[in-house]
């Protein structure tokens, strides 16, 4: 089975963090691990990175916090699932290793 890699990323897509979130999800994905994202606050505007998409379409797991989504104006799209703090929680629970940047 593989490992899975949790990320919770909280920051607009003007901060760093996008980019070292990216490289971390790349890195693990070409290592076979299972990587799953959630984007929360101001990280629910990172819903349009083009390379979160490209991601995505390969194999990352993207949700999206509802509730902060519909605050900004984010309507739901077929690249990621949109849910609340109840599939945060389950990620934290089913992945080997959960990190957050915010």
């Amino acid at each position: 089975m593989n490992k899975k890699l949790g990320i919770l990323l909280s920051t607009p897509p003007a901060d760093k963090n996008i980019e070292t979130v990216i490289g971390l999800a790349s890195a693990a994905m070409r290592n076979n691990v299972s990587v799953y994202l959630y984007l929360i606050d101001d990280g629910v505007e990172c819903i349009n990175d083009k390379k979160l998409i490209e991601l995505s379409k390969n194999g990352l797991k993207l949700s999206v916090c509802a509730y902060g989504a519909q605050k900004k104006g984010i309507t739901p799209t077929d690249v990621a699932t949109f849910g609340g703090l109840a599939v945060l929680s389950e990620l934290i629970t089913v992945c080997d290793r959960f990190v957050a940047f915010g």
